[in-house]
């Protein structure tokens, strides 16, 4: 019976709960990492870096982090800078969580903030919040 339900699962793309809680488990670390400054490269000096979600596959062996600097500039130069501290990243994150298996980490700029943007603009017919509406 069981069989069916994590067939029906793969199928459909929905994510376990072992996949959701481990991607809220790394991204919580990540956070705290990230924020206490440990990463020595200049083009992350200084900069505030929001991690909105991570993604983990379904064997838990790798796990996309989606992240926006603060203020979206320099996107594509933060992200560069993560995936080079990816290794030193994961074994941050292996000292500081008890998982059989730390995955690996990929960068990808988060797009969300911009869609979001995007749909408030189309439904404000479009305006914007200075228009005095």
């Amino acid at each position: 019976m069981s069989r069916g339900k994590n067939r029906a699962r793969r199928d459909t793309g929905e994510k376990s709960q072992r996949q959701l809680r481990v991607g809220e488990l790394l991204r919580h670390e990540l956070t705290q990492i990230l924020d206490r400054g440990v990463v020595r490269d200049p083009d992350l000096a200084g900069v505030a870096i929001t991690v909105s979600e991570i993604r983990v596959s379904s064997d838990l062996r790798n796990a996309t982090a989606y992240v926006m600097p603060l203020g979206g500039k320099d996107c594509e130069i933060v992200v560069e800078a993560l995936r080079r501290a990816a290794p030193f990243l994961r074994r941050r994150l292996a000292a500081r969580l008890t998982l059989k298996y730390i995955p690996n980490l990929n960068f990808e700029t988060d797009a969300t903030f911009d869609y979001a943007g995007r749909i408030n603009q189309l439904l404000n017919g479009g305006r914007t919040d200075d228009d005095g509406a």
